[in-house]
């Protein structure tokens, strides 16, 4: 018998089964192409999301933001909404340019659609004359590696010279994207007072006409004799040389200098943007990385040339890393390396109980197979190690031993109990289990398939899990079927002698054998008996575990975004304010800071202060949305570095809430903001846009929604994107104007050089470009300056500007913002996630009662945005890659069981999962989450993996034995096996449930629900399933009968079951099809039944009809039962 056995054998598996090498040379190909990709894959926080966009920007100098919107974005705009692949537009017109910005499609040409954008730009030919020529520009994606900051005691100046030099020696070892913030490019200011340019009958324009002239000296040629090359003049770039440059010659041979007219002056590096570190000025320098680029090998480079630097620095003077990302991420990625480790070895020492050690090693030794040859796959893909991808490779440490585990375990079970040689049984098992382990490998690759359905933002951040759990069951499949059955055959060849080391298995089997036999059989035999209880039973309990998260017991908070430690806080100052004003506010900000950092000291032990830097001129980190137009010397800000968040017991954000009421407002602050950083791609959790009213009323919106968020500590941030602008004062000539010969062209230039300036030149200074600009003095730019002015008509004469305009006064905003070509504002803030309970009821309370509220009184109109719409748009994508992962899952099953209904009593275990899932978070207080609806995806397929194995085995044995027997002995025959898989899955992951880190929180909802939904699977397989099998046997039987009724030759039983089926069908049209097509319960069955009224129509009608079919069919048996007794009567008589 095994003779003809062994003769028929052939095809891969045999080979690889009976060949001495192969298996070994595949297995050790698979472990070197991992260890080789290892070491170049990048490691990252999380993988990068990169939005494609292009941007129109368009400058016209003088104009005003309402203008601009007008003449040139409304122009543009619709325009571009028509190009190909644009998925949204947002729009920002502000004082002297506008700036379109449009978003594409994932993975869409982006040189394509920069010429594309170019093309529909040539094609607007309306736009204002005097405007600039639209300029299109590619978005450049860039992620911060670190910061690096200069200070000490000394100027401004000498430490941009130490930046300078940092920068090079950075450039050097090949970091090139790097930022020096905080030192100004040189520039020489000439100011030129009105009374001079009137006494010497000169214009701005001319005075920097004839600078620019001199600014650089021009070649001539070579004197290829004297090996001499020519230039003429000498370049004047100095104070000194500018005020002798000459502007004019008189008659008399004197000449009329700059120095004549004006005063020179060379303005400082830390006139912009100031840094500050406590009392020392500062530089930072921050250093970006593309999307290729290594974060930790930049971060290491930056270190070694800082470390290099330092020593030459002068004493007083340091040089420090901040917002490191390097030691975050390999702290992260070893947390969950720990715990990989430590599932690892959980699952190996399972295998270990209950299968010899030589099967079990064997069955573990696919662990590192699988996971390098999956590696090697991810890398050939581009997927990097980060932490979503090493999550994907957590969640398979189970799951990548369930194949194996089946076939090592039926190939020790046909040697052990049929006989079979070693290399026969192993071959034989992989035959046999081919089918069904190709089939439960292909659910769980569908259901993880399912996640590539998700688009967008999150769908590029989850998209590393589906892409590594396919990888690594793809491998497992090889090292199943061409590595593992070699192994076995030499296992089984010498595990023939019972050996010391299996004494653990011995025991466990021992023990399971009798639980299984005296045990488990007996309950199985009473599940089938009582299988319509038992499944009444289950549908309860799931309807219980449901109720939970309905009655809010279980909260769901969408996405909360690991913190990252930094927080910023930045500020505005009203129109009026000055840049000591502004300094005053930064240094109060900076006291707050220290006061905070000494209290939390005080209260917890320790300070919690990492690094403060702050700045004015600008704003740090993300800056206030209506900062745009503000002028420079209006803005500041604070950077403030927390320790890591393991090392304290609070959050960043209870931090900024304190920090919030500590700050205390300058009289002159406009707006205070503070926000805590977060990793990942989330929105803002607050984003409201208002729209459909006149900026006014959109912005007395906006500051009604910001008061009424402000009540709430846990909300933080809050602020809008449209800023107060200064007052408009519109200019027309009037007829004594025109009348002297002045054109609005030419007013408006020469009014634009009075109050904007002129640049006369620039030049290179060293690494920067020195710029020469001529201005009038600071103190004629005031209130009265339209009385003051005096005008040059073209004959020569000067009236003053007052009696040739009219003038117009205008209030107005200094943005304005559309997006897809609608007028809005938007309204953002950040809400703290410390108590989901509470941000819950903080988001519930802003959209159910204060937006509503305010679009009626204000009569706007509003929509969420942000992470809501996000939110949103996830959900969507995730119900239609569940339809998707079903119907998949359907035709796979249907093809393997070869049956359309036998399909419907696998997959009925699917929705009991949520039993474990909801009951898991209610458990640990942990709210449903995105990341819970990735493990309910996932967990689609891996849960019904045990239902395939064991409606097989059922199947297999209904072929030679009853139909009760068949179910008992094949669930008792495939129960080590189901709990084997469902436990190493399980014990992979459960070290994660444990992690105290702050940083793996998000990854908790998918772990739970893998964990609990599987392990009460498990349970819910063995009851449901066995129940579902025997009543699908009884609703056959009773079809049969049916079908036997309709054909039977006795008129009245035929016309007996119609007449029954029309009544069914009439009173499912009465309930289910009323309530489905009106949307409310039959009027007559309402008022006959009041007590439903307060019900979802659905769910009465459902209720009804069930009802209702039940007296029908018991009135169908009752109605037949007595015909068929009086017809035997009349049969007797």
């Amino acid at each position: 018998m095994a003779d003809a056995s062994l003769r028929k054998s052939g095809g891969i598996l045999s080979y690889f089964v009976r060949h001495k090498t192969a298996a070994n040379l595949l297995l050790v190909l698979l472990l070197v192409s991992g260890v080789a990709a290892a070491p170049n894959m990048r490691a990252q926080f999380f993988p990068d999301v990169i939005l494609d966009s292009v941007s129109v920007t368009t400058v016209w100098t003088g104009a005003g933001a309402e203008d601009v919107d007008s003449a040139i974005v409304q122009v543009l705009e619709p325009a571009l909404l028509t190009v190909e692949g644009v998925e949204s537009s947002t729009a920002a017109s502000r004082e002297g340019s506008g700036t379109i910005t449009l978003e594409f499609e994932p993975n869409w040409d982006m040189a394509r659609a920069a010429t594309d954008v170019q093309t529909a730009v040539d094609s607007a030919t309306t736009l204002p004359e005097d405007a600039e020529d639209p300029v299109v520009r590619r978005g450049v994606w860039r992620d911060r590696v670190t910061d690096v900051v200069i200070t000490g005691p000394i100027s401004p100046e000498q430490l941009g010279r130490f930046a300078d030099k940092f920068v090079t020696r950075l450039f050097a070892v090949g970091v090139t994207r790097s930022t020096i913030q905080g030192v100004a490019s040189p520039e020489t200011l000439i100011e030129v007072p009105s009374t001079k340019l009137i006494g010497y009958d000169i214009s701005m324009a001319e005075i920097a006409s004839a600078i620019a002239a001199e600014v650089d000296a021009d070649p001539a040629g070579d004197v290829t004799g004297a090996n001499a090359r020519v230039r003429t003049g000498t370049a004047k770039r100095s104070a000194e040389a500018i005020a002798g440059v000459v502007l004019r010659s008189n008659p008399d041979g004197s000449s009329l200098t700059v120095g004549d007219v004006a005063r020179v002056i060379e303005r400082g590096s830390d006139r912009e943007v100031g840094y500050f570190v406590s009392d020392d000025p500062a530089i930072s320098v921050r250093i970006d990385r593309s999307d290729g680029g290594d974060a930790i090998g930049i971060q290491r480079s930056v270190e070694e040339v800082a470390g290099d630097m330092a020593v030459m620095l002068p004493q007083g003077v340091t040089i420090e890393l901040i917002r490191t990302r390097a030691e975050a991420i390999t702290g992260r990625l070893d947390l969950l390396i720990d715990n990989g480790l430590t599932g690892l070895a959980l699952v190996v020492s399972l295998l270990f109980l209950f299968l010899n050690a030589r099967t079990a090693f064997w069955v573990a030794a696919g662990i590192p197979v699988a996971m390098a040859a999956a590696i090697a796959l991810m890398y050939a893909g581009g997927v990097t190690i980060n932490m979503i991808s090493l999550f994907g490779l957590i969640i398979t440490l189970g799951i990548v031993v369930d194949d194996a585990i089946v076939v090592g375990e039926h190939a020790d079970y046909r040697h052990k109990e049929l006989g079979e040689t070693p290399y026969q049984a192993a071959e034989n098992a992989a035959r046999r289990m081919s089918k069904p382990v190709f089939a439960a490998t292909m659910t769980t690759i569908i259901a993880f398939f399912g996640l590539l359905a998700v688009g967008g933002r999150f769908g590029s951040l989850i998209g590393d899990i589906p892409v590594t759990v396919i990888a690594v069951l793809a491998a497992s499949l090889v090292e199943c079927f061409l590595i593992l059955p070699n192994h076995m055959a030499h296992a089984m060849i010498s595990g023939a002698k019972e050996r010391w080391y299996d004494i653990p298995s011995r025991v466990v089997n021992k023990g399971f054998v009798w639980v299984r036999e005296t045990l488990f059989r007996p309950f199985m035999a009473g599940v089938i008996k009582g299988r319509y209880v038992v499944l009444a039973g289950v549908v309860a309990v799931l309807a219980s575990q449901v109720a939970l998260f309905i009655q809010g017991d279980v909260q769901w908070r969408f996405f909360n975004a690991p913190e990252r430690g930094s927080v910023t806080g930045n500020f505005a100052m009203a129109e009026g304010a000055t840049r000591a004003d502004t300094l005053a506010m930064m240094r109060e900000m900076q006291r707050a800071t220290e006061a905070l950092g000494a209290e939390y000291a005080e209260r917890h032990g320790t300070n919690p202060i990492d690094y403060v830097i702050a700045q004015i001129g600008g704003n740090a980190g993300r800056g206030l949305d209506g900062a745009d137009s503000k002028d420079a010397d209006l803005l500041g800000g604070i950077s403030i570095e927390l320790i890591d968040a393991d090392l304290r017991p609070y959050s960043s954000f209870a931090f900024v809430g304190e920090l919030q009421e500590t700050v205390v407002n300058h009289p002159l602050v406009e707006t205070v903001s503070f926000r805590g950083w977060r990793s990942g791609p989330g929105g803002d959790a607050l984003d409201v846009q208002f729209f459909g009213a006149s900026t006014d009323a959109l912005k007395a919106a906006s500051e009604d929604l910001q008061n009424a968020l402000r009540q709430y500590p846990e909300v933080s941030a809050v602020q809008d994107n449209l800023a107060y602008d200064k007052e408009e004062l519109i200019l027309d000539l009037t007829p004594q104007g025109q009348s002297l010969g002045f054109t609005i062209d030419t007013l408006g230039r020469a009014l634009r050089n009075r109050l904007a300036g002129i640049e006369a030149a620039t030049y290179p200074d060293g690494p920067r470009s020195a710029t020469i600009r001529v201005e009038l003095p600071e103190g004629e730019l005031t209130a009265d300056f339209l009385d003051r002015t005096q005008m040059r008509t073209p004959g020569g004469q000067y009236v003053p500007l007052a009696d040739i305009v009219s003038v117009d006064r205008r209030t107005g905003f200094s943005t304005v913002r559309r997006e897809n070509g609608i007028r809005l504002i938007s309204v953002t803030g950040d809400i703290s996630e410390d108590d989901a309970a509470r941000a819950t009821e903080i988001t519930t309370a802003m959209q159910d009662e204060i937006l509503p509220r305010i679009a009626s009184e204000r009569q706007v109109e509003f929509r969420i945005s942000g992470l809501s719409e996000q939110e949103n748009t996830f959900l969507s994508e995730a119900l239609t890659g569940l339809i998707l992962v079903l119907t998949g899952i359907y035709l796979v099953l249907a093809w393997v069981f070869g049956s359309w209904t036998r399909p419907m009593v696998v997959m009925a275990v699917i929705p009991f999962g949520l039993v474990g899932t909801i009951y898991g978070h209610a458990l640990w207080d942990v709210p449903l989450s995105m990341f819970t609806v990735v493990g309910l995806l996932g967990m689609t397929g891996i849960i019904i993996n045990d239902s395939i194995v064991l409606v097989g085995t059922i199947d297999e044995y209904g072929e030679t034995r009853g139909l009760i027997p068949s179910i008992i002995d094949g669930a008792s025959d495939r129960l080590r096996p189901v709990m084997l898989t469902t436990l190493t899955t399980v014990l992979g992951m459960a070290p994660l449930l444990y992690e105290q880190s702050q940083q793996a929180q998000f990854l908790k909802p998918t772990v739970i629900t893998l964990v609990y939904g599987l392990g009460f699977g498990m349970f819910l397989v063995l009851l449901v399933v066995p129940a579902l099998i025997a009543a699908q046997h009884d609703i056959s039987r009773q079809t049969r009968a049916m079908r036997r009724g309709l054909r039977s030759r006795a008129r009245g039983l035929r016309f007996g079951l119609i007449g029954l089926w029309a009544v069914m069908l009439a009173w499912a049209a009465i309930t289910l099809g009323w309530a489905g097509i009106t949307g409310a319960l039959y009027p007559a069955l309402a008022s006959m039944m009041p007590s439903l009224a307060g019900m979802a129509p659905l769910t009465a009608a459902l209720l009804v009809f069930i009802g209702g079919a039940a007296i029908i069919a018991l009135g169908g048996y009752v109605i037949g039962a007595v015909a068929y007794g009086v017809q035997r009567r009349k049969q007797a008589a």
